[in-house]
């Protein structure tokens, strides 16, 4: 049965969610590095949900790599890291399964002993994952700690989902502004390329009294003849007329 948090949550507790979530947009819309974003993100979800003590956000990479790129206290990253060298934990089972998992020390002793070592360390107790995913894919989760052994319940999770919804915005935004300042980089070092090959053009029409077609005919030749990329060349031409 789907979970209404409406139906479940005091007044002043949705109000407490809707104004996190509205401050949180307003932060995601701004200029911000992904570990900002995600840092912001946790500190509003502790805020709104009653039993987490503390947030981690996991960001898994498309090489399968993951971090902690952002959490309310450093000690709780010990237990995120512990589950990325061993390769496994309720975090990693969340975002692999896309779906949330709740776990305790007691009960993940056997199943993720690194994890459970990690948490008890630190005085964890219960534990709360949820997947970040969009469209199918992982993009990490966002991590609850609680000391308390029976924190975390279906109306957390519910809480929960608001918050890896708003993750997803987050992390897909930065990666395709990422992929957009890539492709303008490439597109300036290509101008760029572009600006010194007829520079170059233009010196060897001048020297040799040959049409444009000629002058981009030997660039290519001498390229080719060195195994050298066409830029190069333009560049070492024009190199060689400028020293005094």
């Amino acid at each position: 049965m789907q979970v209404s948090i409406e139906d479940h949550l005091p007044t002043s507790q949705l109000d407490e969610a809707s104004e996190a979530l509205e401050e949180l947009a307003g932060v995601l819309a701004d200029d911000l590095s992904l570990s900002d974003a995600l840092q912001q993100l946790a500190e509003s979800a502790s805020k709104v949900i009653p039993d987490a003590e503390d947030i981690s956000v996991t960001v898994v990479h498309p090489d399968g790599s993951a971090e902690t790129a952002g959490a309310t206290d450093r000690r709780v990253v010990v237990i995120d890291q512990d589950q990325y060298a061993a390769g496994d934990g309720p975090c990693l089972e969340a975002a692999r399964t896309l779906r949330p998992v709740r776990a305790t020390v007691r009960e993940g002793r056997e199943r993720w002993p690194d994890f459970a070592r990690a948490a008890e360390g630190v005085g964890v107790r219960a534990y709360l994952s949820a997947p970040i995913v969009i469209e199918e894919q992982v993009l990490g989760a966002l991590n609850l700690f609680s000391t308390d052994e029976s924190a975390f319940d279906p109306f957390d999770e519910a809480l929960l989902r608001l918050f890896t919804t708003a993750a997803s915005t987050a992390i897909t935004g930065f990666r395709r502004n990422e992929r957009s300042r890539a492709l303008i980089a490439h597109l300036e070092r290509a101008l760029g390329s572009r600006a010194e090959i007829d520079q170059a053009k233009g010196v060897l029409m001048a020297a040799h009294g040959i049409s444009a077609a000629e002058a981009f005919s030997r660039l290519v030749e001498e390229s080719q003849r060195h195994n050298t990329k066409l830029r190069d060349v333009a560049g070492n031409l024009l190199a060689s007329v400028r020293k005094p």
